[in-house]
């Protein structure tokens, strides 16, 4: 019990920083209304952007597009690269339970189309919903205020 209580929870405190994820917000103007799209997590079912890990050969711009197209079905209008737009913080649970600081880098991405096949599809719900909307059904409080200040950040 202690060699798991190490392996799962004191060891992975110790030896890890803080770590850091992309995320897209994915967003569209529908009939005048700025809305995004939210999916819901594999593990929790929590609404959540679509986000990654970091990968090698990749900016984090490019992870957080690659992560709205397997995540989410997202095909990116072509004529815009993804803007930093701001970043918030949470405690990703990992295996065992513990959590560990995570800094999440946003990118906004003007959608063009949606795909329904795509490598997570029927895994995820997909939502388009307005920024207010989306602050009340996220959990993270950073990332609550970040889709609050959403309209002023992309010029709506």
């Amino acid at each position: 019990m202690l060699g798991a209580i190490w392996k799962n929870f004191l060891a992975l405190l110790l030896r890890r920083p803080a770590r850091f994820q992309a995320a897209a917000l994915v967003y569209r103007r529908e009939a005048g209304r700025l809305e995004l799209l939210l999916i819901t997590s594999l593990t929790t079912g929590r609404w959540i952007l679509p986000k990654g890990w970091p990968e090698v050969g990749l900016e984090s711009s490019g992870v957080a597009l690659q992560e709205a197209w397997e995540e989410a079905g997202v095909r990116p209008a072509e004529d815009r690269a993804p803007v930093k737009i701001g970043l918030y913080r949470y405690d990703k649970k990992l295996e065992g339970g513990a959590p560990m600081r995570t800094e999440v880098h946003v990118y906004a991405i003007p959608v063009k189309k949606l795909l329904d096949d795509f490598p997570e599809a029927g895994r995820r719900e997909r939502r388009w919903v307005t920024p207010g909307a989306a602050a009340g059904m996220v959990h993270e409080p950073e990332l609550k205020a970040l889709l609050r200040r959403l309209p002023d950040l992309l010029g709506s």
